[in-house]
């Protein structure tokens, strides 16, 4: 299956709130790519109104998992099928090869991540 990738574009925890959009802007059962100012990435995701973020690439091949299908809380990579937790960045595939997960807030309606 591959070994593990770094993700170059994973942000660095800092203790920070950005504010990333509204909460109407990603629909149940969805992901979006939120690409911050200093060229990171985060994949969020609504579960049921809930929302979730995660690194934005699988660690085999570094493919885009907010563009990956979302089942429940798991996102299956489109490219080879990793599979992931969006709850916690738990992989299913390889336990060793978990990805970080952040902490999402809304406030008045507005999606903030903690970096």
């Amino acid at each position: 299956m591959g070994k593990a990738r770094t993700n170059k574009r994973k942000p660095i925890e800092q203790g920070r709130v950005i504010t990333v959009g509204h909460e109407a802007s990603v629909p149940p059962g969805r992901g979006a790519t939120v690409k911050l100012k200093d060229g990171t990435e985060v994949a969020l995701f609504n579960v049921a109104g809930k929302f979730y973020a995660i690194e934005n690439f699988c660690p085999h091949k570094g493919y885009p998992l907010a563009d990956s299908k979302l089942r429940g809380t798991v996102v299956e990579c489109e490219f080879h099928g990793w599979q992931f937790d969006v709850t916690n960045g738990a992989c299913f595939t390889k336990p060793h090869c978990s990805i970080q997960n952040y902490k999402v807030f809304i406030e008045n309606g507005w999606i903030k991540l903690e970096l």
